[in-house]
């Protein structure tokens, strides 16, 4: 069949670059030994170099279009090919619910939404490697003190070691987008727990960073009561971007006292 065409609405911009495709099917080494999992591949552009792996390998198309292109350009990959929306899938069915690498050159309008997923299955996911918008990537590998750090970037550092590998410029995407785009990998790190209420801390984290310009006190009112005397302590005078993941988590301990 012919090529596929990208789709607005799906946030397809297909990767025309063959050596920046097959430098981001490398970064699935850095996990080796566990089955790996394709989100997004289109025509197939990192999934040739994710097949010369020699790994147990999936992927996940919602695109009904690609899905016969990938059936007819890579009959290797049989009943690997899975026609859904990874957003909705039970991702313990994937490998029968062992451990894989989740990679992809992910739709730009459900990029955030893909790592809100992964946290939500962190331990079936040691390492989450892929392209997404270079601002997503900023975000997420951001510390305290920066003007981009925010929700994504305590939420999924909580959990995981964030590297920032390349930036990958417009010109090699069909369409090209209009922003630049970034490699990343994400690693779990040694955490099982993180010794506080995680969904108090979640609640927490969003709710400071609703208003991350004001100081703390602002955001803490949707979950402390306006007389609770917690709230004169000096780290809600700080902006929410100032706090790292330790001190929401010893934060989180703080306010559950008083709940």
């Amino acid at each position: 069949m012919n090529q596929v065409r990208p789709k607005k609405f799906l946030g397809q911009h297909f990767l025309t670059d063959l050596k920046i495709a097959s430098d981001i099917a490398d970064t699935v080494d850095a996990c080796p030994d566990i089955p790996v999992l394709e989100v997004g591949p289109g025509m197939g552009v990192m999934t040739q170099f994710l097949l010369t792996k020699n790994r147990e390998f999936k992927v996940v198309e919602i695109d009904r279009e690609s899905v016969p292109y990938l059936q007819e350009h890579f009959p290797q990959l049989g009943e690997g090919i899975i026609e859904a929306d990874f957003l909705k899938m039970d991702l313990h069915k994937v490998f029968d619910g062992r451990q894989f690498v989740l990679t992809g050159n992910y739709p730009y309008n459900i990029s955030s939404q893909i790592f809100f997923k992964m946290l939500e299955n962190k331990d079936l996911i040691p390492c989450c490697t892929g392209m997404i918008q270079k601002e997503v990537a900023e975000r997420m590998a951001s510390g305290p003190g920066s003007k981009v750090y925010g929700v994504l970037s305590v939420l999924v550092q909580a959990w995981y070691d964030v590297d920032y590998l390349f930036t990958v410029h417009e010109t090699v995407f069909n369409p090209p987008p209009k922003v630049k785009s970034a490699v990343v990998r994400l690693t779990r790190n040694s955490k099982q727990t993180l010794g506080c209420n995680e969904k108090l801390f979640r609640r927490i984290v969003k709710s400071v960073f609703t208003m991350r310009r004001k100081m703390m006190r602002n955001g803490m009112r949707q979950i402390l009561p306006k007389d609770c005397p917690l709230l004169a302590d000096p780290i809600f005078n700080k902006r929410p971007e100032q706090l790292s993941v330790e001190e929401f988590i010893d934060l989180t301990n703080r306010v559950e006292a008083f709940l």
